[in-house]
């Protein structure tokens, strides 16, 4: 064993290094500043020391990888030198440095590791003027709650030094271990632990079969990290012809693209699938492989009707899931679809505010096996963070045992439980204090909406959403304002802080119709969309006419 020089740096804190449980964004030359990066993962370190690790980390295990994006390589072998410095036993760490944000918690699960640290800024764009981000994930695999990510932030603001080693940049595109000191650093195969769970979920020969019969898609990789996972299993595995996945080598800067799987960024996709050949089906992944779309020939999949529709059938037709769902959940925003699957099962439908780590408390207590956001976010138990490909992979299981197609598939659905008519209006790179103060005169009006009218509707009902963890007791209130109305309409409205500029204005417009479907979405919701923008006045607040994506 190689005897280390352990340097022990004297730094300063930085302003703004309070992570939330998607970590820790922010332009990428704000993480390039020197001891910026440093400060952070030692204040990682120091926190999850004091409660997990008292007697030190020489038994514990660290799993790090990212999404591949600018300054991945960089910080993580940033990662690994302080690692050795502060003990850590084993560093597992993706060839490459790539692991999806979902592998990363297989990862953590199945080599029963303390915890992780996932390299991304999730769909925001990357490169050196473009975004970054680190996140802990914690024993279970899942983001961190706030108990931790408090912890970590008061540790960066009283940090005095760091711990790293001197030593040369392990190669990454090996497999193997090498030893630093007394830390054995593995760089493991990234694609290992992740597609052996969804081998135990899904019927890989049945899905052979499918791609076997002529049953062809594509999927939109987005330069991201999800492409050496869709390669590996659609086409090496499933049988899917090459060329299935597109945009599948990871870039640092996404191949210029925004990787935010949506009918505006994702339009490659968009347009391939409403080509008159298009193939039977389509699907996108986000940067670091947590998010989906899901596209039929011309038809696209709303993230509620999704997480219902793979609620409803996942039991019949995926082996993982044949014992039954414990109950379901989804985020406050999301439509209502899958709370009239969860009635049909005899299940509890969970509405919990948005957040990720909410639907982690639920999982781990057994409370349910589904959940989602409207965000594009789906996911299961198998993990505790939502799961692009295993989304793809519920849908392709579902196509393969009904031999319907997508929009089949979705109309059936509105014809047996309704349609929940929804969009989510995003205005995006707002002034961030008077969008902060729009939504505070908005809650104050709450309480006197009740009565009064919203174009040619009447408000039955507002409130600012808060919720009650059945878990562990804990209260979040200001999750959302909510308003319905008297027709059985709802508008949600929230201000969203997962980018790094600005803020963004998220508007929730849902109408519920047993019309099979039938009516023109546009039609549905145009009226309610004038009505809100009105009622916020966000022409003459932001001269924003119309919203910068629609989802």
């Amino acid at each position: 064993m190689d005897k280390l020089n352990i340097a022990v740096v004297a730094t300063k804190p930085f302003d703004g290094q309070r992570p939330g449980t998607s970590g820790l964004r922010k332009k990428t030359r704000v993480f390039m500043q020197p001891c910026y990066v440093e400060n952070f993962v030692q204040s990682v370190f120091n926190a999850v020391r004091e409660t997990d690790a008292p007697a030190g980390f020489e038994q514990e295990t660290l799993v790090v990888g990212g999404d591949g994006r600018y300054f991945n390589r960089e910080a993580i072998q940033t990662i690994i030198r302080m690692a050795a410095a502060n003990g850590w036993g084993r560093v597992l760490v993706g060839r490459g440095g790539i692991l999806s944000t979902p592998a990363v918690s297989a990862t953590i699960r199945r080599r029963k590791a303390t915890g992780g640290l996932v390299l991304s800024a999730s769909h925001n764009p990357g490169g050196i003027n473009e975004d970054f981000g680190i996140k802990y994930n914690i024993r279970n695999g899942g983001p961190a709650p706030e108990s931790v990510t408090e912890r970590i932030y008061a540790e960066t603001q009283k940090i005095t030094e760091y711990r790293t080693v001197e030593h040369t940049d392990i190669d990454l595109e090996k497999e193997g271990s090498v030893a630093l000191g007394a830390t054995e650093v593995v760089v493991i195969d990234s694609l290992a632990d992740y597609t052996a769970v969804m081998e135990e979920l899904f019927d890989f020969k049945q899905l052979y079969a499918l791609f076997q019969s002529g049953f062809r898609m594509l999927f939109d990789a987005m330069s991201a990290v999800t492409g050496p996972y869709a390669r590996s299993i659609l086409e090496e595995r499933l049988g899917a012809p090459r060329g299935t996945v597109i945009n599948g080598t990871p870039l640092e800067d996404f191949g210029g693209h925004h990787p935010d799987p949506n009918m505006v960024h994702a339009h490659e996709l968009v347009e391939r699938m409403s080509a008159s050949d298009a193939p039977d089906f389509g699907a996108a992944c986000d940067g670091d492989g947590d998010r989906n779309l899901i596209l039929g020939r011309g038809f696209f999949v709303t993230p509620g009707d999704s997480l219902a529709i793979i609620a409803d059938h996942a039991p019949r037709v995926i082996p993982g899931y044949r014992a039954g769902l414990k109950g379901v959940a989804r985020s406050m925003p999301t439509s209502t679809a899958v709370d009239r699957v969860a009635e049909s099962l005899g299940i509890t439908c969970y509405e919990t505010p948005t957040g990720w780590k909410f639907f982690g408390n639920l999982l781990d207590a057994g409370l349910c096996t589904m959940c989602g956001e409207e965000s594009f976010g789906t996911g299961s138990d198998h993990v505790r963070e939502k799961d692009g490909l295993w989304a793809v992979l519920c849908w392709l299981s579902i196509l393969a045992a009904t031999r319907k197609s997508v929009k089949e598939v979705v109309e059936e659905h509105w014809q047996r439980f309704g349609r929940s008519y929804y969009q989510r209006h995003d205005y995006e790179a707002l002034e961030a204090a008077p969008a902060a103060e729009m939504i505070a005169e908005l809650r104050e009006q709450l309480s006197f909406l009740k009565g009064t009218s919203i174009g040619e509707s009447t408000v039955a009902s507002a409130d600012d959403f808060s919720y009650t963890d059945p878990v562990d007791g804990s209260t979040s209130t200001h999750q959302g304002l909510r308003i319905f109305l008297e027709d059985g309409s709802r508008i949600v409205f929230r201000l969203s802080g997962t980018g790094t500029e600005g803020a963004t204005l998220r508007i929730y417009l849902e109408r519920f119709a047993q019309d099979g479907g039938t009516s023109d979405i546009e039609q549905v919701l145009a009226p309610l969309a004038r009505d809100v923008r009105a009622l916020l006045k966000l022409n003459e607040r932001f001269k924003r006419e119309e919203p910068t994506v629609i989802t």
